[in-house]
Parts: structure tokens; C-alpha cells; sequence
């Protein structure tokens, strides 16, 4: 029964990261090529991702995998292995950034719009079909912040666009943390602390776009 819980969340979580991906095909203001170029990007970085999280998950869990290597390989982890994949993604997108390899804002623009978009579905999901009601809160966050990238881009500097989005989450998903016993993004807990830690990280990248522009415009 676990397990068949399991496979339906997985396979509730590999629906929407398509159907995102999809509709960022649809909806991106790219050419066809830079498009197909970016998804193939995003495909490669989610499987890392994923990579990331079975490493963290047996870094976390290593006596564990020593005795029984297919109890811990079975399934991507839990929160501790996803907070582990987003830290190690994280550094290895820097580090290709720095070397030249991707472009950060582009990237970055195009992996906020697939997780909003990923994310709205992921929520639709839980609340139409398996009623959970703690996924409405984010459902309506998502839906604000989705018309708000579509109504800002191209109107805002891409670090300043990104920055904003990413903060108002943060502060949206702190209001929820307080009014639910817990929140969680595709079936991952989230705790204050990697909340904070996030809501300073984007404070930081808006401040960083406003002092580099020397003015507070939005361009």
C-alpha cells in the first residue's frame, strides 16, 4: 500500500513537471530553437536534480545503505535529500555559469517559469483529485506570482524580475507556515530555516540588480 502511494505521487509529480514543461513550450517568448535548446537544459539539470537527491539521501542515510543498498535506492529521498539536491544544483549551476557554460538570468528566467508553472499543476492536482486543502494556499500563491511573471516580463530587468518572484513565494509560503501545521513544494517538507535561508538569498539578488542599475526603476 506504501508503496503504491509512492508510485502515485511520483507519477502525480512526473505529470506536472511535463505538463510544465510543456506549456513553457507554448507560452516562452523564445524562438523555437532557443526554446528546444532551454528545455533540454532544464531536462538535464532535473536529472541531475534527481541524482542529487539519491546521493543526499545516501549520504543521510549511509548505515542504512550499507546493510540494505535497495531500502535507500528504491525511491528519490525524502526532505533532507531534496534540501541536499537544491544545495548541490545550486553549485553546480554557479559553477557553469562562472565557467561560461550557461547564461545565469536566461536560465534562471526560463527554470522559475517551469517551476511555477510545474508547481501550479503539481497543486491543482492535490487539491482537485486527492483533496488535500492545505494545497489551496499555494495554488492561489502560484496562481498571483504566475500572472505576475507573465504581466512583468519584459517589463522588469530579468535579476530584478526573478528576485521579486522568488521573495514573494518566500514571504507567501511563510504566511502559510504559520497558518497550516505544514507546507510543502511537490511533496517535499519545507522548514523555516531553508524558508529564511531562501528569503535572504533573493533579498540579496534584488539588492544586488538594484545597486548594479544604480537606480530603483524598474529596467
Amino acid at each position: 500500500m506504501a508503496s503504491t502511494s509512492k508510485l502515485i505521487s511520483i507519477s502525480i509529480l512526473v505529470i506536472s513537471v511535463a505538463g510544465g514543461i510543456l506549456l513553457f513550450y507554448l507560452m516562452s517568448e523564445l524562438s523555437k530553437e532557443q526554446r528546444k535548446k532551454m528545455i533540454g537544459e532544464m531536462v538535464s539539470q532535473l536529472v541531475n536534480f534527481v541524482l542529487f537527491m539519491w546521493a543526499g539521501k545516501v549520504l543521510l542515510n549511509f548505515s542504512v545503505f550499507i546493510k540494505d543498498p535497495m531500502a535507500i535506492l528504491a525511491y528519490p529521498g525524502d526532505s533532507g535529500a531534496f534540501y541536499a539536491a537544491v544545495l548541490f544544483s545550486g553549485l553546480l549551476l554557479t559553477y557553469k555559469v562562472k565557467r561560461g557554460q550557461l547564461e545565469g538570468l536566461a536560465v534562471g528566467k526560463a527554470f522559475v517559469h517551469l517551476f511555477l508553472l510545474a508547481a501550479f499543476l503539481y497543486e491543482f492536482i492535490q487539491y482537485a483529485w486527492n483533496d488535500q486543502i492545505y494545497s489551496l494556499g499555494s495554488l492561489i500563491i502560484l496562481a498571483i506570482l504566475l500572472g505576475g511573471f507573465t504581466y512583468l516580463n519584459g517589463r522588469m530587468a530579468t535579476g530584478k524580475l526573478l528576485g521579486l518572484l522568488l521573495t514573494v513565494w518566500a514571504c507567501g509560503m511563510s504566511v502559510l507556515m504559520v497558518l497550516q501545521p505544514y507546507i510543502t513544494v511537490f511533496g517535499y517538507m519545507i522548514k523555516p530555516w531553508f524558508l529564511l535561508l531562501f528569503f535572504v538569498a533573493n533579498v540579496l539578488l534584488l539588492l544586488k540588480h538594484y545597486r548594479k542599475d544604480g537606480r530603483y526603476g524598474w529596467n
